[in-house]
Parts: structure tokens; sequence; C-alpha cells
């Protein structure tokens, strides 16, 4: 019991993480209750892009790259923790918002036959559980984005190229994965893009003194 209370005394900025308890009904609800009569998003370059099932693999190492990470930084450093919470959890918000407001989804998605290989299965089965709406910004874009910033801005990381090199690489597959699968257009991924490019300014792009950092980490504690 000692030991369980020196653990979250040690580590009690975790509390940002019961965000989650607001994110996740809020999403839930989204995807129960926009199921008609919604805006179809649609570019004309997503005609040219072909489906591709083996892309399932980097759109489901999504899960493992952004948890992975923030759990690092949860252990590891406090103040990039913060940062990569900030800027995840604020999109995050937005885009709950924004589907709020702006029905959306997309009617693209091809007829799948399970039993082509183990690829296709896998993506057959994400597309029962996930539906084809609240699509504008995609998340698994924007949150690609802030995790390899995240791993950009930390000091950890500062030496470690290879390891930065295969976030990029990562990020980036996972970021084409969303539209080789047909679960965004490119207008999502455009709108993911711009929203990291506005929260990156206003999380990572001011410049903070050692004073300044003292006292939003005393604020924070």
């Amino acid at each position: 019991m000692n030991k369980l209370k020196e653990f979250f005394k040690k580590y009690k900025h975790m509390w940002v993480l019961s965000y989650g308890f607001i994110y996740l009904p809020w999403f839930v609800y989204l995807e129960k209750t926009v199921t008609q009569n919604y805006h179809i998003i649609h570019a004309p370059m997503d005609d040219y892009i072909p489906f591709n099932e083996y892309f399932i693999i980097p759109y489901m190492l999504w899960f493992l790259y952004v948890a992975g990470v923030l759990l690092f930084f949860l252990f590891k450093n406090k103040e990039d923790f913060y940062r990569m919470c900030a800027f995840l959890f604020s999109g995050m918000t937005i885009f709950l918002i924004v589907c709020t407001f702006y029905r959306n989804g997309t009617d693209f998605r091809p007829a799948i036959d399970p039993d082509k290989n183990i690829f296709s299965a896998a993506v057959a089965a994400l597309y029962q559980t996930d539906t084809c709406t609240n699509v504008f910004p995609s998340i698994h874009v924007y949150n690609s984005i802030g995790t390899h910033i995240a791993i950009l801005k930390s000091d950890y990381f500062k030496n470690r190229h290879g390891l930065k090199a295969a976030s990029a690489v990562l990020a980036v597959s996972i970021i084409l994965s969303t539209v080789f699968l047909k679960q965004h257009s490119v207008v999502d991924v455009a709108g993911a893009i711009i929203l990291s490019y506005i929260m990156y300014g206003i999380v990572y792009g001011f410049s903070w003194s050692t004073q300044n950092k003292k006292v939003t980490e005393k604020v924070l504690e």
C-alpha cells in the first residue's frame, strides 16, 4: 500500500489522463448518433488513391505509437508529458466540437473480401467496429503528428537520430494509411495538418525562459 501511495505521489501528474473520461463518452455518443443526414467529405484526389489492405499494419500501430510515447514521457519527463497532453487533448477536443456541430462522414469504403488474406480480414473487422462518420479532422493524423513533434521537442531524443527517423517513418506511414485504407479523405488529412500547425504554435511555439518553466511546473504540480 505504501509503495502504491509513493507511486501516485511521484507520478501525480498522470491526473491529466482523466481526460479520457471526457473524450471517450463524447466520441461514442457521436458514433452512435451521427448515422444519417451528415455531410459527405470527398475530394477528387481521393478517387486516384487505390485501396491497399496492407496499410492496416501502420494504421493499427498508431495505438501503440501514441500510447507508448505518452507513457514514456509520463515516467521520464513531466514537462514533455504535459506538453504532449496539451497538444493531443486540445486537438481532440476541437475534433469533438467540430463533429458535434458539423456532422460529417465519407462514402467511399470499398467492399472487402475478408477471406482474401489476414490483412483484408483485419480491415473488414475495422470497418465493422469503426463507422465512416466523424472523420474531420483526422485524429489518426493529428495525434501521429503530435506524437512525432513531442519526440522532436524532447531533450531526451535530441541526439537519438535513429529513433527520431523511425518515428518520422512511422508517423508518415500512419498518415498514408488513413487514405489508402479509405478511412479518411485527403480533406480530413489536410484539416489535421492545419490544426497541428496551429496547435504547435500555441503549445510549443513560445520561447519560455528557465524561470517561466519553473513557475509553470510549480503550477502544474
